[in-house]
């Protein structure tokens, strides 16, 4: 959006520094003519230095010599601290620098200035922008484009920023007058057609992108194509999308679109390969290796899994969403227990205050070792629980396991209170009233055993099926990995 300004004239300091000279002229008499000439023409050699400094500094700024560059200019600003060109050309050198706030001072002062710059408002919008300042930043953006709404780049800078402010309506506005004055841009045709995508609009969407397609053919269109064709359901077409951005770009994030859609739509063996090879190409992304367990998992892959998951989780120990699949491949392949732990236990070393990391922790133990195992201890894992329902006492889960670590004692005095909360918290937590009931039955209540017994039954038959909970749960991640995506600049 920063413009690089003209080379001012010689003209334009002349007249900045005979300003002044002017006005020590004004009252002298008629008999000091010698002197005013020898006045003026030390200002107009005052003005031709200047203005060579000026033209220094540009130079400066062009060849990224910007502190050199704003040397010159702090100076020339003292001289002629009413020129337009050099405020604005201070501000962009210490936009470059990223020393926005400097930079805003002098931006501004341009804008002041001459406030019908539209080059000048752009650079403060932008420096606005930079600064968290978002509604007068818009304000300039907006200034901009009423001064000349016939231009490209104010129609497209103010349809941008709409986009990064989340205020999608107006942004398609915008970009589709640019799009209107400019028909080939490819930028502004690519952010046009994101925010047809996210206002619902994917028939405009679909037309404008295969448009672009043609005069260029690129990986991240054909990705944005497939994020279309997926939000409208046609998840063939988004599948072979999302290949053609891979296999054109083999990116760690295309490769992270492809395989998932095809873990999303359960076509298991293609999504284990692309993950696998994804991996071995890009072998430092955590989320690919948490996708292979997730494929290897929903595989049926179980040892596999722990092992993809184990990996992910070393690259990115604090990454809570590995450990809730590591826990459920676990829970189905408990021969690798003693690294599962050590994992788990460093996650509730590094997050103190995650009431998960603690659950996590406390049920790898729990099934790393056997209850007749004499190392097994019980007490541990009961303050590890403890813990979990002390950061988070809404926390179902492990409300729930403190009443099977207390039944699993007979301590069932103990465990009837925590399925209670498990059941009150989440009402539809089956197990909560399959284990009541069986705690109702081994203290001697076998009449509410029996309404457990029941409840439990009615909710197995009406409650998601466990393949469907495992599917939104990898929606649930494929989704957050986009969105954070998304988000980076």
């Amino acid at each position: 959006m920063s413009l690089i300004p003209q080379s001012v004239s010689f003209v334009f300091i002349l007249a900045c520094l005979l300003a002044g000279a002017d006005c020590q002229q004004n009252g002298r008499q008629n008999g000091q003519q010698n002197g005013q000439q020898n006045g003026q023409q030390k200002s107009e050699q005052n003005a031709q230095a200047a203005d060579r400094e000026f033209q220094t500094a540009v130079a400066q700024y062009n060849a990224g010599k910007f502190v050199e560059a704003a040397a010159k200019l702090e100076s020339l600003v003292r001289e002629v601290p009413q020129s337009f060109e050099v405020h604005e050309l201070l501000g962009l050198v210490y936009s470059a620098q990223s020393q926005d706030a400097k930079a805003g001072e002098h931006l501004d002062k341009a804008v002041r200035l001459q406030p019908d710059s539209v080059p000048a408002r752009t650079n403060l919008a932008a420096n606005l922008v930079r600064l968290g300042r978002l509604d007068p930043a818009e304000l300039q953006f907006k200034k901009a484009a009423e001064l000349d709404p016939q231009n490209f780049d104010t129609n497209h800078n103010l349809g941008e920023f709409y986009v990064r402010v989340g205020k999608l309506p107006a942004a398609a506005q915008f970009l589709e007058r640019a799009q209107q004055i400019e028909p080939t841009s490819y930028d502004n045709g690519y952010d046009l057609s994101l925010a047809y995508i996210l206002t619902g609009r994917l028939s405009d969407g679909r037309v404008l992108i295969h448009a672009l397609l043609r005069r260029k053919n690129t990986a991240e269109l054909h990705n944005l194509l497939g994020e279309l064709e997926e939000k409208d359901g046609q998840f063939v077409a988004a599948e072979n999308e999302y290949e053609a951005a891979a296999h054109q770009d083999p990116s760690e994030s295309n490769l992270f679109d492809w395989a998932s859609e095809l873990l999303l739509h359960r076509t298991l063996d293609p999504a284990v390969k692309v993950f696998q090879e994804a991996s071995e190409r890009h072998p430092k992304s955590s989320r690919l290796l948490i996708g292979l367990g997730m494929a290897l998992y929903s595989r049926g892959n179980y040892d596999e899994a722990v092992k993809a998951l184990l990996k992910g989780a070393d690259l990115n120990p604090s990454d809570a969403r590995c450990y809730l699949f590591l826990s459920k491949a676990y829970d189905s392949s408990p021969s690798q227990a003693q690294e599962v732990i050590q994992r788990f236990r460093r996650f509730a070393e590094l997050e103190p205050g995650n009431t998960k990391a603690y659950y996590y922790y406390a049920m790898s133990l729990w099934k790393g070792k056997r209850a007749e195992d004499p190392e097994l201890d019980l007490h541990q894992i009961e303050s590890l629980l403890k813990k979990s329902v002390t950061l988070e006492p809404r926390f179902p889960e492990a409300h729930l396991q403190l009443g099977n670590l207390y039944s699993a004692q007979n301590k069932y005095v103990d465990a009837i209170p925590e399925y209670l909360r498990a059941r009150e918290l989440n009402p539809d937590l089956a197990d909560a009233y399959y284990r009541l009931g069986q705690a109702y039955v081994r203290s001697g209540q076998k009449d509410r055993a029996q309404e457990q017994f029941q409840a439990y039954q009615r909710l197995r038959e009406q409650h998601l099926a466990d393949l469907d909970k495992q599917r939104a749960e990898i929606r649930q991640f494929v989704l957050s990995e986009k969105d954070s995506s998304a988000a980076k600049p």
